[in-house]
C-alpha cells in the first residue's frame, strides 16, 4: 500500500517513514503543502495520506480541501 507522508520536521518525518515502512508500506515523502498538492495531482494513487497540518508553503488544512 502506498502512503503519502507529508511533514516539514525532519525528525518526525524520519520516524514516521521508518515506522511506516517497517509495517511494510511504501511511503512518499514531502516536507510542504504546495510539494503535496503537486503529487496528490499525479497519476500515483495512494490509499491514505499522513498530513502535517502546519506545514510550509500551505497550510496542511488547505491542502485537505
Amino acid at each position: 500500500m502506498r502512503i503519502l507522508l507529508v511533514e516539514d520536521d525532519p525528525l518526525l518525518g524520519d520516524g514516521l517513514q521508518a515506522g511506516l515502512r517497517q509495517q511494510g508500506f511504501v511511503v512518499d515523502w514531502v516536507r510542504d503543502g504546495a510539494a503535496a498538492e503537486r503529487e496528490l495531482r499525479t497519476d500515483d494513487a495512494y490509499a491514505a495520506a499522513v498530513l502535517d497540518l502546519g506545514l510550509p508553503r500551505k497550510d496542511g488544512l488547505d491542502v485537505l480541501a
